[in-house]
């Protein structure tokens, strides 16, 4: 099969691969650079087990083709910094949101997209943020609750 040679930026640092010309971004992100954060759920969009933000935006990288992403910006739950992990996963604890775990990256992902954009949420936000991740464990209501409480103590403190 045909290979491709391309470089983005992933987690904040320049990155070049060569997958074959039909790799999605999934595929490259676990095989090709071991970021196994980014979870292999129904490689049809549908799940949200694989959000990644891309250039910013929470997208499901199962549908997007590896080199549509050169010298674009891919972030992946690997890639958050310690206080912004800590913060989500504390909510999360906390809020009774976490059961196995399983979309707990993809969620927090287009969390933090949101919280990015903007902090004074409602609960429509939230719900119309991680619409594209599905949880077949906690229910949803602890998944808000736990972003709700993440965007009040971001905008006690203005930084991420």
């Amino acid at each position: 099969m045909d290979k491709v040679k391309f470089s983005f930026i992933l987690n904040g640092k320049i990155v070049a691969a060569e997958p074959d010309l039909y790799s999605t971004l999934l595929d490259v992100l676990r095989d090709y650079f071991g970021l196994t954060g980014v979870k292999r759920g129904c490689e049809i969009g549908e799940c949200g087990a694989c959000t990644v933000l891309l250039n910013g935006k929470a997208v499901c990288s199962c549908i997007i083709l590896a080199p549509s992403v050169e010298n674009c910006e891919v972030l992946t739950i690997e890639g958050l910094t310690n206080k912004e992990l800590r913060l989500f996963q504390e909510a999360f604890i906390t809020a009774g949101a976490v059961q196995c775990g399983y979309c707990t990256p993809g969620m927090i992902l287009s969390a933090k997209s949101l919280l990015d954009c903007k902090l004074d949420l409602s609960i429509k936000d939230i719900k119309l943020a991680i619409s594209g991740n599905l949880c077949r464990c906690t229910g949803y209501e602890q998944i808000v609750e736990a972003i709700h409480n993440v965007a009040n103590y971001l905008k006690q403190k203005e930084v991420f």
